[in-house]
């Protein structure tokens, strides 16, 4: 019965990230869904300011807090181990949509491109960094890190096993490819509004802090095989001449400790 429920409650979880994914597509692109990023003012500029930065702080700790190994020690005496990375995706889409319901827009706007060209560039990076982020991580371990692999192990009496360190195409190029599929999708608009400068702000500069705690995990879970391959490949930033070897793009399953 709790196997059961396992694959369900996961399977849930799975598709409610899908549907919030899809509706914050939708939020920050304007198009779609009824309530978007963007819009007259509707209160105090100071007041919106801080709901807006509270929002994007709730989600900011949320998401790394429930992510950090001590953490998830201390979660698993109450969550059980094959739903905690499910519960930690319904915990994230419940931050994202309470952000999506109560932004506030504050109007004005940065920049608003007014060439066909340049409103298609912006399009395109906006297309590129929506499409990224799944398709990124389809490259590694897209079920996994939305807990639907879990559930199913659960299911089927398999214990968990790690996935081995892996650097597949743009993994050896950058190390952070999924956050650079981020920064796309916020920055990707041809208006920049006030309202959405402050969400691309906020949600930049979370990940900017996000990723030495996130490296220092993959350290300790990894050992000499991360830290071999943060020496040569740049976080986000292609560098020439700073690639990731075909050799390293192995099985080091061995090597690995569980976080």
């Amino acid at each position: 019965m709790a196997r059961t429920f396992y694959l369900i409650y996961g399977l849930f979880c799975y598709l409610l990230f899908l549907a919030t994914y899809a509706w914050m597509a939708g939020f920050a692109g304007n198009f779609i869904v009824p309530v978007t990023l963007d819009g007259p003012a509707t209160g105090p500029l100071w007041l919106a300011i801080v709901v807006n930065l509270a929002l994007i702080t709730l989600f900011g700790v949320q998401h790394s807090v429930m992510a950090r190994p001590a953490f998830k020690r201390w979660w698993t005496r109450l969550i059980p181990e094959p739903i905690e990375r499910s519960t930690y995706v319904l915990a994230s889409c419940i931050c994202l949509i309470a952000l999506m319901l109560f932004w506030r827009p504050v109007g004005g706007v940065i920049w608003d491109v007014q060439s066909m060209l340049g409103r298609a560039v912006f399009w395109a990076m906006f297309a590129a960094g929506w499409l990224g982020v799944p398709g990124v991580s389809l490259l590694i371990n897209h079920f996994d890190l939305f807990g639907l692999r879990q559930s199913w192990l659960a299911f089927k009496r398999e214990g968990y096993r790690h996935l081995p360190f892996r650097t597949p195409l743009v993994y050896r190029f950058v190390r952070h490819p999924l956050y650079v599929a981020w920064f796309l999708a916020f920055w990707g608009t041809p208006t920049m509004t006030v309202t959405h400068l402050i969400f691309a702000v906020g949600l930049s500069v979370y990940i900017l802090i996000a990723i030495p705690f996130e490296e220092r995990n993959l350290i300790e879970h990894h050992g000499e095989a991360y830290k071999r391959y943060r020496e040569q490949v740049p976080a986000m930033i292609p560098t020439p001449g700073r690639t990731a070897k075909p050799t390293d793009a192995i099985d080091l399953a061995a090597a690995t400790t569980r976080a």
